[in-house]
């Protein structure tokens, strides 16, 4: 019997110990930190062995394989004994992709993901396939392969995701973006990080396809010098196409094997030039898959978004409050603060991952009238923004933030909760984050 170890008792671990134990693995869960009780629960209803509160060495370099939590980085230094005895260390995605047969759609870019995901599984519902949304959202991808296994997965992929791959080729990959975000985890070489998001397309072969932005400097430059055995499908809000999708005249046009289909994006409930570059993603990918035109329109025009992501809570004395938690990197912010049509007062702050906030500041001049710092360390964003905006204070409380918003704002003004961090420094995540602020606004 082959032995299983995972580190990280979260998610993606649980499922993969689920489906470890079904495919008969002997499976062993090891957590650094303490499991919630909740994964415990399901360890012990499938008597698999687990320990938390650290890791005995011994009972994890006896592994035939390792599936690794995307948040343990590969140079910690078990994870690097692991790899010099030889031992195979993979991510969830990988494992779980070798036990189903379903038709994958994988989704990765620095921006956008989520709610394309959303879109994505949204319109496979709609078209009456078996189908849920899995990976970095929802339950985990091996879970549902384990207990409940779909024909088709719409899959949100992190790069770290990625970083644990062997063989895994989805049969339509999105690339919605790429800009710099987690360079911590790559050296501080954004080069390192591209690399990583193109390995959605690395194991792809000709019949396989990669959905990407033809719009985005930094993906076009990376396939020039890299092409890929997938077939390319380029979307573009800024030129007109003679493959793939393009956007002129509030009208989607997607041209995929002579067949073309056009779409008005005035009854699209998700706003902004990048819920349209997303729509336009998932609508092609559908295209692919050979989903009726009227059901992609129908689909897009009722789709609601995703929470955390320019989400509207209330509307308290003529100020609208938007919760932008999901918001964890400069770029996120930059569409938030682009789409704001009237005076904000802009929430900011959290675990900042090297951010260059340059990006950021036209629309602050234009748009901001008040900055509230809200993080354990909030230095940089004073250094930053100071000069800027007649008002900026810090807090490390999200009840104190939303009540200086409501004093600073005034009517027909925004406040926008778009934190560009992370959130760890204050709240579990950033889930955690947008729902407190909801409830603080909520309670003014």
């Amino acid at each position: 019997m082959k032995r299983l170890v995972i580190l990280g008792g979260g998610e993606s671990g649980i499922g993969t110990a689920i489906l470890g134990k079904k495919e008969g693995f002997e499976v062993f869960v090891s957590d650094f930190g303490k499991i919630k009780p909740k994964y415990l629960d399901v360890l012990k209803n499938n008597e698999i062995e687990w320990e938390d509160g650290g890791h005995t060495e011994a009972k994890i370099l006896n592994a035939d394989l390792v599936m690794k939590s995307p948040g343990i980085p590969d140079k910690a230094p078990l994870i690097k004994k692991l790899v010099e005895a030889g031992i195979s260390v993979i991510s969830e995605i990988e494992f779980a992709a070798r036990y189903t047969k379903a038709t994958l759609v994988g989704i990765t870019g620095s921006n956008g993901k989520t709610t394309t995901t959303m879109l994505m599984a949204h319109l496979l519902k709609q078209a009456g396939l078996k189908s849920v949304a899995a990976g970095n959202i929802g339950d985990s991808f091996a879970k549902w392969v384990a207990l409940d296994d779909q024909d088709f997965y719409a899959l949100e992929i992190s790069s770290f995701q990625l970083d644990g791959i062997v063989d895994f080729a989805p049969h339509i990959a999105i690339l919605t973006n790429i800009t710099p975000d987690h360079l911590d985890r790559y050296e501080y070489k954004f080069e390192n990080y591209i690399k990583s998001k193109f390995r959605i397309a690395e194991n792809q072969t000709e019949k396989d396809y990669l959905i990407y932005d033809a719009d985005d400097p930094v993906i076009t430059d990376w396939l020039a010098k890299h092409p890929v055995r997938s077939q390319c499908i380029p979307f573009s809000i800024s030129k007109q196409l003679e493959k793939g999708a393009y956007y002129a005249q509030e009208e989607i046009n997607i041209l995929i094997d002579d067949t073309t289909m056009t779409m008005s994006t005035k009854n699209l409930t998700i706003k902004g030039a990048h819920n349209t570059k997303n729509a336009m993603a998932a609508a092609t990918a559908a295209r692919l898959l050979s989903i009726r035109k009227a059901t992609i329109r129908e689909s897009l025009e009722g789709f609601q978004g995703v929470e955390h992501r320019l989400e509207q809570v209330l509307k308290i004395n003529h100020v609208s409050y938007i919760n932008d938690s999901k918001a964890t990197n400069v770029n996120a912010t930059f569409y938030a603060l682009d789409s704001m049509s009237a005076p904000t007062v802009w929430i900011v702050g959290g675990v900042d991952k090297g951010n260059d906030y340059t990006d950021l500041f036209p629309l602050v001049n234009e748009k901001v009238k008040g900055i509230i710092c809200l993080g354990v360390d909030n230095a940089k964003l004073l250094n930053t923004f100071s000069g800027m905006v007649e008002t900026i204070i810090e807090t490390q409380s999200i009840t104190e933030a939303v009540k200086i918003a409501y004093k600073l704002s005034d009517k027909g003004d925004n406040v926008l909760l778009s934190p560009a961090c992370a959130s760890f420094d204050l709240f579990e995540n950033y889930e955690d984050r947008g729902r407190q602020f909801k409830e603080a606004v909520r309670n003014l």
